[in-house]
């Protein structure tokens, strides 16, 4: 009966995690840091082939076939097996660090279950191809491909996170801060090992200061056996229910299905299922203009190789200071009684409505007097446009949907903070959150 798995645990080698439970005491669980490893290294690596041998072993030692708690010499055959494929394509991975992570875990495991370097190796199993037509949870690495299937019932299920972007625009990030922000022309939303989201918000109209979604570009990176690059692309007036390629799967690889796009309603709603890394996003079309919506794990979330560089992924950490509005200021304008003119050189200032019916008509969808029902107000205000009405009360339906944490759901507060460390301070550390970014630190993969 194999054994059950646990969840990562740092050991004193950086960047390398020892076996599970099965192996003995001492050991740590190896199976979801393998795991782990091949989903952060896409099939870019040209000349360096240590992502076959990883995936080699990966098939001999895990699922049905993972060696019995006490068959030490089927696992040290299997290592034996790693080690000289790992021999194999020494010359080209001399400046891979993820071979050389490889050849150490090697040596640690094969010190751990006192395995000799010479002996009997392990036959390499045969791949089979799933029938065509099959779905991806038949593929013959069904684990890589599908994020929750990696979490099983001895480990604690995946901590997700939401971010939202819509109206004039108003950001809701991964840690629940709440801005409302100019961020005109184009911004990344998220960039990390997997995905790109990148925005271009433009003027309402001529002579206005409010700017709205009028693009979105997400880049879906190779990831393994899973799925190719895809890119999908949104604009005024153009929701596609496919890839920039006409596709609306993840393409010829065996898990090809854990990519998925489906129009929910046509030119206006459209949902895209990326399994192999949890994530749901659904992009819509309200009036002119766009919103996005995400749930991603928090391992996926933070899957960044260098933090430092990331101060403009906004469902991080937020928009600049210097985009932020003082939406207080502006409120408190409002409410008095006559707004004041727009400071614009240009004569051409959209006609908006006055506090109390922007107030009314808000009121008709978000009966609730939080932060979405806030940003409507807002919306009418310096647009006057009504649809602005439904692109709030769709962001909240969305994070009902989305949001894991339905307490958190209604936000009260707006945030306007300093972006960067403050943000980053706010972030739940986790084991496996810890994990995962110290894995990537160290092991830097090329992903594009």
């Amino acid at each position: 009966m194999q054994p059950p798995r646990e969840r990562l645990v740092v050991t004193g080698r950086a960047g390398w995690m020892g076996m599970g439970r099965g192996a003995g005491r001492s050991a740590l669980g190896f199976w979801p840091t393998l795991a782990f490893l091949l989903c952060s290294f896409p099939a870019a690596v040209f000349p360096c082939k240590i992502l076959k041998c990883n995936s080699e072993f990966w098939s001999a030692t895990s699922g049905s076939h993972a060696p019995a708690a006490d068959d030490v010499p089927e696992f040290c055959a299997a290592l034996r097996t790693y080690a000289l494929c790992t021999r194999r394509t020494a010359r080209t991975c001399r400046g891979d660090l993820a071979y050389h992570s490889a050849v150490h875990g090697i040596e640690d495991l094969m010190s751990q279950h006192n395995c000799s370097k010479d002996g009997p190796t392990s036959q390499p199993r045969l791949r089979t191809l799933p029938p065509a037509g099959d779905s991806q949870e038949r593929s013959d690495s069904p684990e890589i491909c599908h994020y929750e299937k990696s979490f099983h019932k001895h480990t604690a299920a995946p901590n997700y996170t939401h971010c939202g972007l819509f109206g004039d625009p108003h950001l809701r990030t991964f840690t629940d801060r709440f801005q409302t922000c100019k961020v005109q022309g184009a911004w990344p939303l998220i960039d990390n090992n997997y995905l790109n989201v990148q925005v271009t918000n433009t003027p309402v109209l001529p002579g206005s200061a409010a700017t709205a979604t009028s693009k979105l570009t997400i880049i879906f990176k190779n990831f393994q056996e899973c799925v190719d690059q895809k890119v999908y692309q949104a604009e005024m007036d153009e929701l596609p229910a496919a890839f920039a390629d006409g596709s609306k799967n993840g393409g010829d690889k065996h898990g090809a299905n854990s990519l998925k796009i489906t129009e929910k309603v046509s030119g206006q709603h459209v949902e895209i299922q990326a399994k192999y890394i949890g994530t749901t996003i659904v992009v819509r079309q309200v009036g002119r203009y766009l919103t996005f919506a995400v749930r991603m794990p928090e391992e996926v979330v933070n899957a960044v190789e260098d933090r430092d560089s990331q101060g403009l992924y906004l469902c991080l950490r937020g928009c600049p200071l210097n985009q932020q509005i003082d939406f207080q200021a502006f409120r408190a304008n409002a409410e008095g009684p006559r707004r004041p003119a727009a400071a614009s050189p240009s004569p051409v200032v959209p006609e908006t409505f006055p506090y109390e019916t922007a107030v009314a008509k808000c009121k008709e969808k978000l009966p609730v007097e939080d932060l979405y029902y806030q940003a409507c107000v807002f919306d009418l205000l310096t647009t006057g446009d009504v649809n602005f009405t439904l692109a709030a009360y769709y962001a909240l339906e969305d994070g009902k949907m989305l949001h894991s944490n339905k307490d958190k759901l209604h936000l009260f507060e707006r945030t306007r903070e300093l972006p960067g460390a403050v943000a980053m301070a706010a972030l739940p550390l986790t084991p496996q959150l810890f994990i995962g970014t110290l894995t990537l630190l160290a092991l830097l993969p090329v992903f594009w």
